[in-house]
């Protein structure tokens, strides 16, 4: 579910990369069909464009299928504030009407990615798996945790093994929002200056895509059910000033100012920002996964990736700074 958005398409290139036979059901409204071009005439894979609002279509791609990866999502996490009836819609809802066709199902196991979100602003950094109690502030966050509650009830009830990825901001090409894609989209915009939203001294962990779907599919077949939870990310943080300057340093553009446009009194950058996030990831490291980048490589690897994706450049972006 979600298999042709940013995340989703990702882990399709790895489980069809695993001759697993995969059916990608997606709306693609965030998603997009040349995320996954190169498998639509592949023979194991099959794709369908719909809404999980719509049980028939999804009952019917569920028939013989004992493994749901739901990736599905409005990803926003600012728009929340302004119109939280989005996160409503796009993700609890439709994640209520995927465990009904589940539940009818033959499914078995369910694999959901979460966000670090649904934590809100913890007490202990980093944060572990069983933090409490979970006091979401965004919009996107309390969906994403409304959408956990629903998960586990199902998985207790009907006999689906779970295990919901809490993940830490992912980066990477096909990306399509986030605090990369907007840096490279201000870059490219504007010469003279260059804005950010807070006071920059946000500090969060980024843990690339390709580490992200390593770790789904390493956890994923060891499940220790009816339900699990397990934090993605990398072991480190970096703040938002530093990631100006680096996707500055990458445009060579060393002498441009940075703007701190709008920034709340406690320097976030909008309401429901949580400004100070790392998770602990122990529980991912025990089963035998582990990040390959820290939170200064992701950011690098994917500024590079997202110009390379956005501008035809006459050199290649440098890869170090």
């Amino acid at each position: 579910m979600g298999g042709a958005g940013f995340i989703g398409s990702h882990l399709t290139d790895a489980l069809i990369k695993m001759n697993l036979d995969v059916t990608v059901l997606d709306n693609l409204t965030s998603g997009t069909l040349l995320n996954i071009k190169k498998h639509l005439s592949s023979p194991n894979f099959w794709f369908e464009k719909t809404n999980l609002s719509d049980g028939e279509s999804i009952s019917r791609a569920l028939t013989g299928i004992d493994t749901v990866f739901h990736v599905a999502a409005n990803p926003e996490v600012r728009t929340g504030y302004q119109y939280p009836g989005i996160a409503y819609e796009e993700n609890i809802h439709s994640t209520f009407c995927l465990l009904e066709c589940i539940r009818k199902s033959n499914v078995k196991n369910l694999f959901f990615t979460s966000s670090s979100t649904v934590y809100g602003e913890t007490a202990f950094i980093p944060t572990p798996e069983n933090y409490g109690p979970l006091l979401p502030i965004s919009m996107y966050g309390a969906s994403k945790l409304a959408c956990e509650a629903l998960i586990s009830s199902y998985s207790y009830n009907y006999g689906v093994n779970s295990i919901i990825f809490r993940l830490a901001n992912v980066l990477g090409e096909r990306s399509t929002h986030g605090i990369i894609w907007d840096f490279v989209d201000i870059a490219l915009d504007r010469i003279h200056e260059f804005e950010i939203l807070g006071d920059g001294t946000q500090n969060k962990s980024y843990v690339h895509v390709t580490d992200c779907i390593n770790c789904m599919i390493a956890c994923a077949f060891q499940p220790n059910g009816p339900v699990e939870v397990i934090n993605v990310g990398s072991e480190d943080t970096i703040d938002v000033m530093s990631i100006a300057k680096i996707v500055l340093e990458i445009f060579k553009r060393r002498g441009t100012d940075i703007i701190r446009k709008n920034p709340h009194k406690d320097g976030r950058g909008w309401k429901g920002d949580v400004k100070t996030m790392r998770l602990d990831i122990q529980k991912a490291k025990s089963k035998g996964w582990k990040p390959t980048m820290s939170s200064l490589q992701a950011v690098i690897r994917s500024v590079n990736e997202i110009i390379a994706e956005r501008v035809v450049r006459h050199e290649p972006p440098i890869s170090s700074i």
